[in-house]
């Protein structure tokens, strides 16, 4: 992925960047890809139309930031489809990094033509978004959940196992993203603890319902959030480190891996994303939640997002073949 500050756009990029991001509420990380992609796409266009080479130094550092809209506007079809034989055919991209680098376009066109009302026609509107390789998510069996667990509640000698236990309670009862996780605050929490809040994709806000286990876990890490050590800090973080701050990403990754690694799970490659399809597989397959309500409880936009969830898994597929009422027929032996 390209790597750029947005000083390095032109300016109407720029403005479509700060709509996303102030408008559209949607997170900085999104943004940046956009941005990234979109630089790539620019840059291919200024070299192809004044005969650049694509492969040398001078392309990678191109400077485009002051291509006007006149520029942007005359970006035809035919140009938008070379763009992407050139990334599949010379940058390897597959079909998850075409999808986004068109999502970046199409939004890009979108909000010229349909926020911004300065084009009539969209070059990129008629495009289809490439089709992803739809591959099952990996997630955690019942047994290994519990030997995570167990990891974390034997970790004798970690001064934080009561938070750490809670961290991987909510994220293996409740399905919540990481950024998620580490945004919340004291006063998320409802008095009984049956729900919190969490801000998810879009800055977009959702209750979390919690479970017996949830409860249990968070009442006794609330007693040393709430306990002399942490009185006199001024963090409103549910989760905070050891240096009184909000707990970072990185940190609960790198919590989840050494507890994973504690389990002898580490080998499998799961990750702190991993937790999240344990949630959601374990409540559609065991728990026998609903597809719809799912959706509401892991905050997709889209019900097709959810429904990755919905395939049959090799134990169900085995005991389907085994409950056929020919399976216990077996060929008869041959007279003698």
């Amino acid at each position: 992925m390209e790597s750029c500050s947005i000083e390095a756009m032109p300016l109407l990029v720029r403005d479509f960047a700060s709509y996303k991001l102030t408008i559209q509420g949607c997170s900085k990380k999104t943004v940046d890809e956009y941005v990234s992609d979109l630089r790539l796409f620019f840059k291919y266009i200024y070299a192809k139309r004044y005969g650049i080479d694509l492969y040398g130094d001078y392309f990678e550092k191109l400077d485009i930031s002051r291509l006007d809209n006149e520029f942007i506007f005359s970006v035809t079809t035919e140009e938008i489809y070379d763009f992407f034989v050139y990334v599949s055919n010379e940058r390897r991209n597959q079909a998850a990094a075409k999808s986004r680098k068109l999502s970046a376009i199409k939004a890009l066109y979108k909000f010229i033509c349909q926020k911004r009302r300065l084009m009539e026609k969209n070059p990129a509107i008629d495009i289809e978004t490439p089709k992803k390789k739809q591959s099952l998510p990996k997630f955690l069996s019942i047994e290994e959940s519990v030997s995570l667990l167990e990891a974390v509640q034997n970790d004798k000698e970690s001064k934080t196992r009561e938070r750490d236990y809670c961290i991987i309670t909510l994220f293996l009862n409740c399905g919540m993203r990481l950024s998620e996780l580490c945004g919340i605050n004291l006063n998320d929490l409802d008095r009984e603890l049956r729900s919190l809040r969490v801000i998810g994709k879009g800055n977009k806000e959702r209750i979390v319902y919690l479970n017996e286990a949830c409860k249990d876990a968070l009442s006794k890490y609330l007693v040393i959030r709430r306990g002399d050590e942490y009185k006199n800090i001024n963090i409103p973080a549910l989760f905070i480190s050891k240096q009184h701050k909000r707990l970072s990403n990185k940190t609960v990754q790198w919590l989840v891996y050494k507890y994973l690694e504690m389990a002898g799970l580490d080998y499998k490659h799961y990750s702190v994303h991993k937790l999240r399809h344990t949630a959601a597989t374990l409540m559609y397959q065991t728990g026998k939640v609903d597809v719809r309500v799912l959706k509401e409880i892991l905050g997709h936009e889209q019900l097709n997002t959810t429904q990755i969830y919905t395939h049959v898994s090799n134990k169900g597929m085995e005991d389907a073949v085994n409950a056929n009422p020919l399976a216990g027929i077996k060929r008869k032996k041959a007279d003698d």
